[in-house]
């Protein structure tokens, strides 16, 4: 998982060049696991989903483009592994990261990294 961090921060090493100084950027990390109240992605029980606020330090000026990776997966071995993560409720002062599982699939937990970035 090092490398996918690796990889990672080149690209936004490389959004982050001369071409985009008039850019707006903020980033972060984020994780949930099984000690969370309420957990579900670990429930054998069809569709499950949970979701992480996110507040920015500073409001942007316009609504931003959010970017998200997965760095830490934790999942069950006796399934497929089946998961989704994907930001929702984007505005200026923040955005919802929903992370989905499905079927018989088991996240113990799961960590990443997001970038929000909009034009100024």
């Amino acid at each position: 998982m090092k490398i996918y961090s690796m990889a990672f921060l080149v690209l936004i090493m490389f959004f982050s060049s001369k071409a985009l100084l008039a850019q707006e950027i903020q980033m972060g990390k984020y994780s949930i696991n099984n000690s969370a109240q309420n957990y579900t992605l670990d429930k054998l029980s069809g569709e499950r989903s949970m979701t992480i606020d996110v507040n920015f330090e500073k409001g942007f000026e316009k609504k931003p483009q959010i970017m998200l990776s997965v760095t830490l997966l934790d999942a069950g071995i006796n399934s497929n592994i089946r998961y989704n993560v994907e930001a929702i409720s984007v505005s200026r002062d923040g955005f919802t990261i929903k992370i989905s599982t499905w079927s018989d699939s088991i996240i113990n937990g799961i960590a990443g990294n997001w970038v929000a970035i909009a034009g100024k």
